[in-house]
C-alpha cells in the first residue's frame, strides 16, 4: 500500500521554526509533484508551498513566501517543509500530497500532522 506519511508537527511559539517531514512509503511508485497544504478550523484547505522533482522548481503561496522553505530529497521520495517565522495564523493541519502521474492533480494524500503558533 503507497502512502505518505506526515511527522514533525507540534506547539511552537511565534517567531519560532518547525519543520515538517513527508515520507513516501509502500510499492515502488514515482512522484513528480509533492507539496504542502493546510487547513484551519472553518477555512478551506489551501495550498502552501510545493517542489516539482523534474526540475528542482519550488512554488509558495503569498501567505508564506519568505518564512517557508520546500526541500527535496529524491533518493527517499521524502520532502520536507522548513517553517521560519512562524505566526499564530500558521496554525493548522498540515496535509503532504504527491501527485502520481505526469502532469496529474495530486492524487495521494498523508494523514496530516498538527502545527500550533502561540502568540
Amino acid at each position: 500500500q503507497v502512502q505518505l506519511v506526515e511527522s514533525g508537527g507540534g506547539l511552537v511559539q511565534a517567531g519560532g521554526s518547525l519543520r515538517l517531514s513527508c515520507a513516501a512509503s509502500g510499492r515502488a511508485f514515482s512522484t513528480y509533484v509533492m507539496g504542502w497544504f493546510r487547513q484551519s478550523p472553518g477555512k478551506e484547505r489551501e495550498f502552501v508551498g510545493n517542489l516539482r522533482w523534474s526540475t528542482g522548481y519550488t512554488y509558495y503561496a503569498d501567505s508564506v513566501k519568505g518564512r517557508f522553505i520546500v526541500v527535496g530529497d529524491n533518493a527517499k521520495n521524502s520532502v520536507y517543509l522548513q517553517m521560519n517565522s512562524l505566526r499564530p495564523e500558521d496554525t493548522a493541519v498540515y496535509y503532504c500530497a504527491a501527485t502520481t502521474t505526469p502532469g496529474g492533480s495530486y492524487d495521494l494524500w498523508g494523514q496530516g500532522t498538527q502545527v500550533t503558533v502561540s502568540s
